[in-house]
């Protein structure tokens, strides 16, 4: 099984056992993303693209809060479903992608802003990385932003079994700045379900 193939089985078996509650990553309210998202002061029309967005809570909150062009792209068809299931009608108004982030394959300038929480940190290999950044480089139209949020160095070493890789300010910059300027980077904590506290670090970013 090459490595594509298991990342994918190893997530639709994710989402296809487990409720939200028992994910590590789930979050009743983002408001980290929330708050970053809103901070740039873009109007509701922009394009904005979830990467990882799997059954996240975040495209609720964008719904409510008045932004009317979504996109969730999730390697697991069936963190898709259940995310369409809980908004029922609302779904319709959302741009779904069942992809691989390595194989997403954007229109140049398609998106006003990139949101990545917790599915860049899986990209372990250097070619892995660069071809993220310029994936990014290539969907995000010139002065538009990407908020990126991952493991910090005092992070765990793994997530739902796998090998991640953290990041420091400096180490995150350097992968992204031949695209992108960053316009500041931020910690956070996250309390887990069960109560655990995991450190992580949130960039935002300019494509220039």
């Amino acid at each position: 099984m090459d490595k594509g193939t298991f990342f994918k089985s190893h997530w639709e078996n994710i989402y296809s056992t487990k409720n939200e509650e028992a994910y590590s990553w789930f979050q009743a309210y983002p408001r980290t993303s929330i708050d970053l998202i809103e901070s740039f002061g873009l109007p509701k029309t922009i394009r904005i693209v979830d990467i990882g967005g799997g059954d996240s809570r975040l495209v609720d909150v964008l719904l409510q809060l008045g932004y009317t062009d979504i996109t969730v792209l999730d390697i697991s068809a069936a963190a898709i479903a259940k995310a369409r299931n809980r908004l029922g009608e609302r779904a319709a108004a959302v741009r779904w992608i069942v992809c691989d982030v390595n194989e997403f394959a954007p229109a140049a300038g398609e998106y006003d802003l990139w949101h990545d929480r917790a599915a860049f940190h899986f990209l372990t290999e250097e070619q892995q990385i660069d071809h993220y950044a310029e994936v990014a480089a290539r969907a995000i139209r010139s002065g538009a932003h990407f908020i990126l949020g991952t493991f910090s160095p005092d992070g765990p070493e793994k997530c739902s079994g796998l090998e991640i890789r953290r990041y420091s300010q400096s180490a995150m910059k350097a992968c992204f700045s031949s695209y992108f300027r960053c316009l500041g980077c931020r910690a956070d904590v996250h309390v887990t379900p069960s109560e655990t506290r995991q450190h992580f670090l949130f960039c935002c970013f300019q494509r220039k």
